[in-house]
């Protein structure tokens, strides 16, 4: 979990046009308390939606209250409607007219709770808006100002959920977990630096994705992995078959010593993109291709085989694309004992490809967070957003899990 930083300080512009309101408001009401003023901001809404229907019903039927007109329809008096609002209990005024075809938009016939505000902007939020397009689309669908201490505050309302969340009891087995890094700009005492937001997630007995943790800002070495995998055991997990996780410093240290049992395998998707880094473009479709040969032979030998005629075929363009292979060739060595099955489930980019892009939209929609628990709760948002339909077991599960079952024997419940 990320530290609780203290939050900065908004400052409303205080225009001409809100000190009148003020002072008209204090004119208008015996305002002694915040309760008292908590009274007129409700009796305020009440008459606020109030007027809004009345230009309503002016549209309505094309004509203002104050005009003649020929028209066979005409205003007929107000309904009274009771409705649920952040300020507790409204009455409105409710425009009527003789034919009764009004439709009000404000607040519908038979919308009884007006108070989903909240709601609303934390969907925004969730979404990737910045606190700046959330008050404007505030301005411009509901026509009133929000400033962007009020977005902030509103969102902070899910911090508990994140607290909670973060500590909530998990499974005591998890068959495979994949571990992944995604960098944002935070903004920390006006200097912007790169913080690396780790997500971990895992694939349960069932066969179904499940975001367990989310940690921001924290320096990658052995000591900081093993409190990280310390704090899943704390949590309930017993153990894990396998971690999937891209070169993360002290990663494997920390899994040798938190989950003696489990295998590290290195993550075949960013060992990939990594040694693409190395190739010109004109090249890279051909050396993917080559890339194949060796994660997906069908033994260990032939997979050493395939690598070092891969080395030797681009050794001359590309000296030091494929060293990285040999370097971690133990950690990579997992994947040849199982069939294509269980190794798609574990080098696949499906798992956690669709999580990272729609983290990597937040990146794309702002490009510095103020702080960095404005973004966690940006990361959190996200994944519940991105993690609605996770409902069905992952693809071929049943073999998946059989072929496990016999390669952890005594590990996995039958």
């Amino acid at each position: 979990m990320a530290r609780t930083e203290k939050k900065p300080v908004h400052h409303v512009q205080m225009t001409e046009g809100k000190r009148d309101i003020i002072r008209q408001l204090l004119q208008e009401y015996d305002i002694q308390s915040a309760s008292d003023i908590q009274d007129a901001l409700k009796d305020l809404l009440g008459g606020t939606i109030k007027e809004m229907m009345e230009a309503e019903m002016d549209e309505h039927l094309g004509y203002e209250k104050s005009q003649r007109s020929d028209s066979d329809d005409a205003r007929n008096g107000y309904k009274q409607k009771q409705v649920n609002s952040s300020y507790g209990p409204v009455t409105i005024d409710v425009p009527q007219d003789r034919k009764s075809t009004f439709d009000p938009q404000i607040v519908k016939k038979r919308q009884k709770d007006i108070s989903d505000i909240d709601q609303k902007i934390i969907s925004m939020y969730a979404k990737g808006m910045t606190t700046r397009q959330i008050s404007d689309t505030l301005m411009d669908i509901y026509g009133f100002e929000a400033s962007e201490g009020f977005i902030s505050d509103v969102t902070d309302k899910i911090l508990p959920q994140i607290e909670d969340w973060q500590h909530r009891p998990l499974d005591e087995v998890y068959p495979v977990l994949y571990i992944d890094a995604i960098h944002y700009s935070v903004r920390d005492n006006n200097v912007i630096r790169k913080l690396a937001a780790y997500v971990i997630l895992g694939i349960s007995l069932e066969g179904k994705k499940d975001v367990l943790t989310i940690n921001v800002g924290e320096n990658e070495s052995a000591k900081y992995w093993l409190s990280v995998l310390n704090e899943l055991k704390n949590r309930g997990v017993k153990d894990i078959m396998i971690i999937c996780a891209d070169g993360l410093t002290g990663i494997k240290e920390a899994i040798g010593t938190a989950f003696p049992n489990t295998e590290y395998q290195r993550c075949i998707v960013h060992q990939v993109r990594n040694t693409l880094k190395y190739v010109a473009d004109k090249d890279k479709k051909a050396f993917a291709k080559d890339l194949k040969t060796i994660y997906q032979a069908p033994t260990e030998q032939r997979g050493a085989e395939a690598r070092d005629e891969v080395a030797e075929k681009w050794s001359e363009k590309y000296p030091n694309a494929m060293k990285s292979w040999i370097k971690n060739w133990d950690v990579i060595t997992p994947i040849f004992k199982f069939s294509s099955d269980v190794r798609t489930v574990i080098y696949t980019t499906n798992a956690i490809e669709s999580l990272n892009s729609t983290y990597r939209k937040l990146n794309r929609q702002r490009s510095v967070f103020p702080s960095d628990q404005a973004l966690l709760k940006a990361l959190y948002l996200a994944t519940f957003e991105a993690t609605k339909k996770w409902t069905m077991p992952i693809r071929n599960w049943g073999k998946v899990y059989g072929e496990l079952s016999i390669m952890y024997p005594d590990r996995m419940p039958e």
